[in-house]
């Protein structure tokens, strides 16, 4: 159980509950077991009066009377601590499952992108929810049915010792098989707990991945090929699970019988030490059956809390693996850094660790404080690369890029990023409504700076045109917008955070060239004084930019403005004459 010693901080957080919980299970088992003992002592009354003891009729209706009112009320008693048991230990099973998909999210969002690379949607999924309902699992009804079966022994076991040793040794003999039984299955539990949540996993990024990419299922009409897939499988995980389940159902059968072993033992040994007058009345030997049934439920969920705890043991394990990894981008300065916008970048190296493709060589470039930089270059050449490195979300392997003259390691990354309003190729939006997605910008914006920056990223005119206007609520992804309509929002969400630097990755690529000089020269106004980085792919996107970059296989291989780049003979050249004659020829 060593990876389930991360909650133990948990455990500390809620002990006041576990505390008072164990005391209310005490005493609900306290009341419990007072029953046995009634019913002894009712039957040697009747024995009693049988064997003309007692003569007085009366005297033993009325003590008969008085037990079943004693019965009653300790069972009514017992029911209500029970109650409060579950309240106390359930629910505190549930504020540790809360915490606990807290902490792995908090970790989900510090994990950089190269963690994402490597780890598949589902998986990730999986353990935050099936893995961490399993701990939550043991975090209540395990401790609860544990301490509600210690409890009960150690009271139990006591009261028996005291009426009769001999009886209740004869009585425990099947417990040592007991023993080694739990042990040995729960090894076997362990093992394929394990191979049940991994293909759990796979099958959750398999139907993941089937639905973020329906559209591509549906036109390559592949959907009888997804579905033979999904069916092999299901197939395995259900015989995995099939695999589990037979182990576990071996615990029940095995506790009922030697629960019914101990109950023969306690009729035939008592029997025989009732004849022969080692006891005195017929109530010990029902007193002892009684108590060994109400250890029926006790020991026969072991079995089922020991699956619960190696299937939470497992769980746990897997949820560490996330909990301890190590982001690679650290933020090394706990101090606020106030982000003027000034951005150099000094013999630049990058490699990227999974492909080993050096996505830039020696990159060297400043933009000062409210310019313009507009980057263009072949798919591949690197752009996307530099962006994600001034945001951070990759660190150089070589080389110094500085953000106000510091460089940027040495920079506060919270403040770094929260001055950045970044502007993706591929607009993602959240299922939620477009005001909502606009207002992840500054959440505190007003309805008039939520229409103002969508009329700068010229979308305010469609969006009044939808019947919920604003309120109108997008699909996952924003399905139920266009590609341009997705990429304008986006622009919105960028310009009402009003940030010190502004990054634009090719986010006009999905409008026309006239929506474009639109949202363009609305820019030109939101963006005064303002760091600008612009990718693209047209030169219509970048004439007006201060300075301009091309790159060419991760290294710069012209630099300059529009009208110098123009008159150079070089990729920027080729690309500008092209796009003429595209225009041209659309007009014609």
């Amino acid at each position: 159980m060593k990876n389930l010693k991360h909650l133990n901080k948990y455990f500390y957080k809620y002990r006041y509950r576990l505390i008072i919980g164990v005391l209310i299970t005490a005493i609900a088992k306290i009341f419990a077991l007072q029953v046995p003992q009634l019913i002894r002592q009712s039957l040697n009354v009747v024995e009693d009066y049988n064997k003309d003891i007692i003569s007085d009729l009366a005297s033993v209706k009325h003590e008969l009377f008085l037990n079943i009112l004693l019965i009653i009320g300790a069972a009514i008693l017992s029911g209500f601590f029970t109650f409060l048991m579950r309240q106390t230990l359930i629910v505190m099973s549930r504020l540790i499952e809360f915490d606990l998909k807290n902490e792995i999210y908090n970790q989900y969002q510090n994990l950089s992108q190269t963690f994402y690379k490597k780890n598949r949607t589902g998986d990730l999924m999986n353990r935050i929810s099936e893995d961490v309902g399993n701990v939550r699992m043991y975090c209540g009804p395990a401790i609860m049915y544990t301490m509600n079966m210690l409890v009960l022994f150690i009271i139990a076991l006591t009261k028996m010792f005291q009426i009769d040793a001999k009886l209740t040794f004869y009585t425990l003999l099947p417990f040592p098989i007991l023993s080694a039984l739990i042990y040995f299955l729960s090894k076997t539990i362990n093992k394929r707990s394990n191979i049940v949540q991994q293909y759990l996993s796979k099958l959750t990024t398999f139907a993941q991945e089937f639905f973020s990419g329906i559209n591509v299922v549906k036109a390559y009409s592949i959907e009888s090929q997804t579905s033979s897939d999904f069916s092999v499988l299901a197939t395995i995980k259900k015989e995995k699970n099939i695999s589990l389940y037979k182990a576990q159902a071996l615990f029940f059968p095995s506790m009922v019988l030697l629960i019914g072993i101990s109950n023969i033992l306690v009729i035939y040994i008592g029997g025989q030490q009732y004849i022969s007058g080692e006891i005195d009345n017929i109530g010990i030997i029902a007193e002892f059956i009684i108590y060994i049934n109400m250890l029926t439920w006790p020991v026969a969920v072991v079995g089922w809390v020991t699956s619960i705890v190696q299937q939470a043991e497992v769980s746990q394990q897997r949820i560490n693996e996330f909990l301890e990894e190590k982001p690679d981008i650290q933020n090394l300065q706990t101090n606020p850094t106030e982000i003027h916008g000034n951005i150099r970048f000094e013999n630049v190296y990058f490699t990227y660790e999974d492909t080993k493709i050096e996505a830039l060589h020696n990159i060297s470039f400043e933009v000062d404080k409210g310019r313009t930089l507009a980057i263009l270059g072949k798919t591949g050449s690197g752009k996307t690369t530099i962006i994600n490195l001034i945001a951070r979300l990759f660190d150089t392997n070589q080389g110094t890029i500085l953000i106000d003259g510091t460089p940027i390691k040495n920079v506060n990354l919270h403040d770094l990023r929260d001055s950045i309003g970044f502007v993706p190729q591929d607009a993602f939006l959240f299922s939620d409504t477009i005001r909502n997605n606009i207002k992840i910008g500054n959440e505190n914006a007003s309805e008039e700076e939520v229409i103002e920056a969508a009329k700068n990223a010229y979308i305010h005119h469609n969006i009044i045109e939808f019947n919920k206007k604003y309120d109108t609520f997008v699909g996952e992804r924003g399905v139920t917008l266009s590609g341009g309509q997705k990429q304008r929002i986006s622009i919105a969400r960028a310009l009402i955070s009003n940030p010190k630097i502004l990054i634009f990755d090719d986010c006009l690529s999905a409008v026309d060239t006239e929506t474009e000089e639109i949202i363009l020269g609305n820019l030109e106004k939101a963006r005064q004084g303002k760091t600008t980085i612009i990718v693209s792919h047209r030169t219509s996107s970048v004439k007006n930019a201060d300075q301009i970059i091309v790159l060419e296989a991760g290294k710069i291989v012209q630099t300059g403005t529009h009208n110098m780049l123009i008159n150079e003979k070089g990729y920027y050249q080729d690309i500008y004459n092209q796009q003429l004659e595209e225009e041209a020829s659309d007009k014609d």
